[in-house]
């Protein structure tokens, strides 16, 4: 399965925000449609919104005509432009800044031959991904037993990125070990991933899968319906800490209570080595109307509620029992063991 197609020069990609009541495919169209799907979350998850925007720019440098001072000076703008489209997945950055290195490097050619480098750049930031997604799942699943029962929050799955996921990947695998798992996964209000996007994904990779509301994940593990949790991350500081979607640091203070292990998935490209804790990771704040009704067609609150709506929360590295890369598993202590391990 995936969730975004690039032919032709021309970037295609699954609306998320149409799941999963309908699978429609749209075309990114330039620079103000890619910066849009991916503000309007059309487009989400850390590791796919980083591989997104770097094809995206592509397409948008690909379609100019200008010579090369204008060209540049454009592509600088719009590179500026779609990082302001998000400001917590730190894989945005990444991958724009990787792409922006190549621009440089190969200023002083013309602009057919930069437009080539940044396909080249782009296409393998998104092949890579793929690499990164499959080595996720192979280190993640050798903490998974037979029959364990596993909970997730949000989406961190094909819809997430340009492989199989990082959570899910993790799943995916070990049922192809045949460990005949059975996952939970929370609905993740406001905006539901988890029961629109991971329980679609889940379904059709026909895992057996649970939808539960997000304020039932502590009785399930309570009750010992939850033997480990696993879910992805948007970005992670130097000494471990990390942000993942709202709801996240409550799920791994209850894990901690119950003794349950709490694994992160991410790749490297997720962590942030500027940032020496999660207190530096800057937390999106959506629009009310997120938080006031169901997807924007069922009011559940008064017009003239107040309302905060931040999309994420940092979960401090305490509550951490390891995190899952696509270079291997790193066990506390964090700050020692990331640096070994990423450089």
């Amino acid at each position: 399965m995936v969730s975004i197609k690039f032919k032709n020069n021309k970037l295609f990609y699954i609306d998320q925000t149409m799941l999963p009541e309908k699978e429609v495919w749209r075309k990114c169209s330039g620079l103000s449609s890619g910066f849009r799907a991916i503000k309007d979350l059309e487009i989400r998850g850390a590791p796919l919104i980083g591989v997104f925007a770097a094809l995206c720019l592509y397409t948008v440098a690909n379609d100019l005509t200008f010579s090369k001072g204008r060209f540049l000076k454009y592509l600088d703008n719009a590179i500026n432009k779609l990082k302001s489209s998000r400001p917590t997945a730190v894989n945005l950055f990444w991958a724009l800044d990787r792409i922006k290195g190549v621009i440089d490097a190969n200023k002083n050619k013309d602009v057919a031959q930069i437009k080539k480098a940044i396909l080249k750049e782009a296409q393998a930031i998104c092949n890579e991904d793929v690499k990164l997604c499959h080595n996720m799942g192979e280190h993640g699943a050798k903490l998974v037993n037979k029959g364990d029962k596993l909970l997730t929050h949000c989406n961190a799955g094909s819809l997430a990125t340009a492989g199989s996921g990082t959570a899910l990947a993790v799943f995916y695998r070990a049922c192809a070990q045949g460990k005949k798992i059975k996952v939970y996964a929370d609905e993740t209000r406001p905006l539901l991933q988890g029961g629109r996007l991971t329980m679609w994904e889940l379904q059709k990779h026909k895992v057996d899968c649970t939808l539960i509301c997000d304020n039932m994940a502590a009785f399930m593990m309570q009750k010992g319906e939850i033997d480990k949790v696993f879910l992805g991350a948007d970005r992670i500081a130097a000494n471990g800490d990390a942000a993942n979607k709202i709801g996240t640091y409550s799920v791994a203070i209850s894990a901690k209570y119950h003794k349950i292990p709490f694994y992160v998935v991410a790749p490297f490209s997720t962590f942030d080595l500027t940032l020496k804790t999660g207190e530096s990771i800057p937390i999106e704040e959506r629009k009310p109307l997120e938080v006031q009704t169901v997807l924007g067609k069922m009011r559940i609150a008064p017009n003239n509620a107040k309302v905060r709506n931040p999309a994420f929360d940092v979960t401090p590295n305490k509550l951490i029992t390891a995190i899952v890369t696509d270079r291997g598993v790193i066990y506390p202590p964090f700050a020692k063991n990331i640096k070994k391990i990423l450089g």
